[in-house]
């Protein structure tokens, strides 16, 4: 990771090395086995310098862990609680209140629609629905060749554009139906 401020184009799987099997390594492939490489340590150390109290950095040490590992799943739990000092059940708490953890390996791509009440007003349910029939999945699920992970997310702050949904790290607004089979027909 070149910094806590970068942001990846890439799905999840292909930013933790997932898609490809000549970049993959044994903390990809076995999340049982999580360690981050020296020069993310020591990115861990600079993150909890930043801070009066260490723990502030926990939240971008565990964006970096998923970053890394694909998701966080409790060995990575435990291995990241390890560099802080703290509970494993600690950082549980923290991966469980927030939803920009995923906790399964996601899809290779993910789509969040968001819920709120702007895009709720425009039409999100039926563009849930609409989702739902096109990937044959539920909300939450992966579809069975690990290509979509489906969201229902709070708001994603483009209401004056509602409906609208995050696929991987684009925004995709005013969305149709049709809009949104041309969006899925493009997903590798």
């Amino acid at each position: 990771m070149s910094g806590a401020g970068s942001i990846s184009n890439r799905p999840p799987a292909a930013q933790a090395g997932l898609t490809d099997p000549a970049t993959t390594n044994a903390a990809t492939t076995n999340p049982a086995t999580p360690t981050f490489s020296a020069e993310q340590l020591a990115e861990v150390r600079r993150l909890q310098a930043l801070y009066p109290d260490a723990r502030g950095a926990l939240l971008p040490v565990l964006y970096m862990a998923q970053d890394t590992f694909g998701w966080i799943s409790l060995e990575v739990e435990e291995y990241v609680a390890g560099l802080f000092g703290l509970s494993p059940a600690h950082v549980h708490e923290v991966v469980t209140f927030y939803t920009l953890y995923f906790r399964d390996r996601p899809g290779r791509h993910v789509i969040s629609v968001c819920h709120n009440l702007s895009c709720h007003l425009a039409g999100a349910p039926s563009i849930i629905a609409h989702l739902k029939r096109r990937l044959g999945v539920e909300v939450g699920e992966t579809t069975e060749d690990g290509r979509v992970t489906l969201l229902s997310v709070e708001c994603l702050c483009a209401c004056e554009a509602a409906p609208m949904m995050q696929v991987d790290d684009r925004y995709e607004m005013n969305l149709t139906s049709a809009k949104i089979d041309r969006l899925l027909d493009g997903l590798a």
